[in-house]
C-alpha cells in the first residue's frame, strides 16, 4: 500500500532539566527542546516524527518555520519522495524567497532538519525496518540520491561519493560484527558546569562502574583555575586509562583558549571541544596547530556542509561532531560523513537527539563507510520522554530494533 503524506503537524516540545544538568559555561540554565515535525500519512498505522534540537527559547520559531517549509510535502508518496530526496531537499532550501532567512543556517535550517528527519522516519516505518537497516540495505546509488551535493563539487561530487560507497562494499561483512557487539558510548552527564567538585568526582566513578571508559567535563570558567582543578580531580578519580574530553562551549576568545589549553595539557584531554566562537574557522585552525596532537572537536554549532567543507580543508578540526538535528537532517549528515572519509579526522557525532537517531547512524558510518569505531555521546536526561529510548548496556549502545529513527516522543 502506498504511504502518502496527508497532513503535517509542528510541535514545540520543551523539557526542564534538574539540579544543573545540561549546564555549560555559556548556557547556564538550559531547557532541552525540539522543534517537532509530525507527518500523518494515508496509513493510519504509520506516521513520521522528526526533531531539531534547541535549548528551549525560540523553539516556537522553529515550529512556525516547519509549517512554512513543509507545505510541498502534502500529497507526496514516501517512496517516490525519497527516491530523489536530495533534489527535493534542495528545492526547499533554495526557495527563492525563504532562503533569504538563512541561507542554510538558523531557524530555517533547523526546520529543514526536523522535516528531513520526519521523512526518513516515515520511510523506515513504511518499510518496517529501523533506520540503520534501511540505510545499509540501500544500494550505493540510492544513498547518493538522498543527498544534496551542491557547493561541495570541488571537494566531493556525487560520482566520487558513489565510488567511496562502492569501494567499501567488499569489506562490509568484516565490520558487521558491530551489530552484535554494540557501539561504545561516552558519558557527557559526568561534568556539567554547575555541578560541584564532589558531584563530578562521584559521577566519574559511577560512569566507570556502568562500563563507560570515556567522559566529558565542561570548562570555560571565568577563572581558569577552576577548570584546571576540576580536570585534575576527574583525572585522579578515573585514572590514566580513561579518556576525558573537555568542552568549553564557545566560551573562550582565541588568546584565552590558547592559554587555558596549555595549562590543561597535563591532564591529557582526549579532545578540546568548541574552544571558541563556532564561525571562526581561522581561530580553530590556530588552536588546532597549537594543541596538536590533541584534536579540536566541533559540530553542534556547525550549521551546514559548506562550513564543514571549510573546517576540513583548513585542518581546523580533528573530531567531526556532525549532528543531524542541527544540520539539514539525516541527508546533510550523510554528506558530511562521506566527505569526512577524505580527511584524517574522527567522526563522532554530537547528540542533540540524545543519541536516538545517531545510534542508528554510527552503525552506518562504520559498516558502510569504514569510519573507525570510537564512541557515541550518552546523555540520559530525556530518556523518559522517548517512546523507545536508546538501550545502553555496559557502556555500549545496542542496535535498535523498532522501525523508524527512534524519535517518537511520549505525549505531553
Amino acid at each position: 500500500m502506498d504511504t502518502v503524506i496527508k497532513e503535517i503537524r509542528a510541535d514545540d516540545r520543551r523539557f526542564d532539566l534538574l539540579d544543573g544538568a545540561g549546564s555549560d559555561a555559556v548556557h547556564k540554565d538550559p531547557q532541552y527542546g525540539y522543534g517537532v515535525t509530525r507527518l500523518i500519512s494515508s496509513d493510519s498505522q504509520c506516521s513520521g516524527t522528526g526533531i531539531a534540537y534547541t535549548l528551549g527559547g525560540g523553539t516556537d520559531l522553529v515550529s512556525s518555520a516547519i509549517k512554512l517549509l513543509s507545505e510541498p510535502l502534502i500529497g507526496k508518496e514516501i517512496e517516490e519522495l525519497m527516491s530523489e530526496f536530495g533534489a527535493f531537499q534542495r528545492s526547499i532550501a533554495e526557495h527563492h524567497q525563504i532562503r533569504w532567512l538563512g541561507p542554510h543556517k538558523g531557524v530555517i535550517h533547523l526546520a529543514l532538519a526536523s522535516i528531513t528527519n520526519a521523512c526518513f522516519d516515515l520511510w523506515a516505518k513504511s518499510r518496517g525496518v529501523p533506520l540503520w537497516k534501511l540505510l545499509l540495505d540501500l544500494k550505493p546509488k540510492e544513498v547518493i540520491g538522498l543527498i544534496d551535493f551542491s557547493y561541495l563539487e570541488e571537494v566531493l561530487t556525487a560520482d566520487e561519493a558513489l565510488a567511496i560507497l562502492k569501494e567499501k562494499l567488499p569489506t562490509r561483512k568484516d565490520r558487521e560484527g558491530l551489530l552484535n557487539e554494540g557501539y561504545p558510548g561516552y558519558d557527557t552527564s559526568v561534568g556539567w558546569f554547575a555541578y560541584s567538585d564532589e558531584r563530578i568526582m562521584e559521577n566519574a566513578h559511577k560512569a566507570m562502574d556502568k562500563g563507560f571508559t570515556a567522559m566529558k567535563l565542561k570548562v570555560g570558567s571565568p577563572e581558569p583555575e577552576r577548570d584546571i582543578r576540576r580536570a585534575t580531580l576527574v583525572r585522579e578519580a578515573v585514572g590514566d586509562s580513561a579518556r576525558i574530553m573537555i568542552d568549553a562551549n564557545q566560551a573562550w576568545s582565541l588568546p584565552k583558549a590558547l592559554e587555558v589549553c596549555e595549562q590543561l595539557k597535563e591532564m591529557d584531554p582526549y579532545w578540546v571541544e568548541e574552544p571558541t566562537q563556532p564561525d571562526d574557522i581561522l581561530a580553530h585552525q590556530k588552536i588546532a596547530k597549537a594543541i596538536n596532537p590533541v584534536p579540536v572537536a566541533v559540530g553542534e554549532a556547525v550549521s551546514n556542509r559548506v562550513i564543514w567543507k571549510n573546517f576540513l580543508e583548513a585542518e581546523a578540526v580533528g573530531v567531526v561532531q556532525a549532528d543531524c538535528t542541527r544540520l539539514a537532517g539525516i541527508s546533510e549528515y550523510l554528506a558530511v560523513s562521506i566527505l569526512s572519509t577524505k580527511y584524517p579526522v574522527k567522526v563522532i557525532p554530537h547528540v542533540g537527539d540524545m543519541g536516538q537517531i545517531h545510534h542508528h547512524l554510527v552503525f552506518f558510518n562504520h559498516i558502510a563507510l569504514g569510519h573507525e569505531k570510537y564512541f557515541l555521546e550518552y546523555i540520559p536526561h530525556l530518556r523518559e520522554h522517548f517512546r523507545f529510548p536508546a538501550v545502553v548496556t555496559n557502556g555500549a549502545y545496542q542496535v535498535p530494533q523498532e522501525p523508524g529513527c527512534s524519535t517518537d516522543l511520549n505525549p505531553d
